[in-house]
């Protein structure tokens, strides 16, 4: 079959039907029931634990992995970090999305109209290619626009409304309105948290 070329390990599962354990069950029931991926939410900073159970545990998934250069005071080194925090793919079909969820670490699916979100195999396949062709990717959200109220949630101007004035790259500058003046900072995007108008 097409999934015993894939899945060279050897899956143990419970069969439903004499309750014993059998060998590449998991590989049948993927042809027949047309597994998809999944995003699930995982515990904080557990992506790459996650992905390592769900290998033991004999499910397809994929953790996005990201090279990136971090700066200390001593030194600069290369950290590998996943992509998107707090979230791993998975592919399952439909009987064995509910075992994914008694893994360590696992929260819960990400849900559209109240059911796991399917997500395309093209989309993956597609950040696979990005990451291969690209190091120190960063995840930005497109939801920031200018003229948008955002709040700061890090640092000493932690919790603080301010306007967004300028996009630039990977910062922005935010105008904060306090004690009857108007104050301008640039800061990290990723440390902007959108709020509804």
């Amino acid at each position: 079959m097409l999934w015993e070329g894939i899945l060279k390990k050897k899956l143990f599962i419970k069969s439903p039907v004499k309750n014993i354990v059998t060998e590449d069950k998991r590989s049948y029931a993927m042809t027949e029931n047309n597994a998809q991926w999944y995003a699930l939410y995982t515990k904080p900073r557990w992506e790459k634990k996650v992905a390592q159970l769900l290998d033991q545990w004999g499910f397809e998934n994929y953790c996005p992995i990201n090279k990136v250069t971090r700066q200390w005071s001593d030194r600069k080194k290369v950290v590998l970090e996943p992509v998107f925090k707090g979230y791993v793919f998975v592919k399952v079909s439909a009987e064995e999305k509910w075992e994914v969820k008694k893994i360590n670490g696992v929260l819960n699916y990400v849900h559209w109209l109240g059911k796991p979100a399917p997500i395309r195999e093209e989309e993956i396949l597609t950040i696979r290619k990005f990451l291969n062709e690209f190091t120190d990717v960063e995840v930005s959200d497109l939801s920031l626009r200018v003229n948008s109220t955002v709040k700061i949630k890090t640092g000493v101007l932690m919790n603080y409304h301010g306007i967004l004035v300028e996009l630039i790259g990977n910062k922005a500058r935010v105008r904060i309105e306090s004690m009857g003046l108007q104050l301008s900072a640039q800061f990290d995007k990723k440390n902007l948290e959108l709020l509804g108008n």
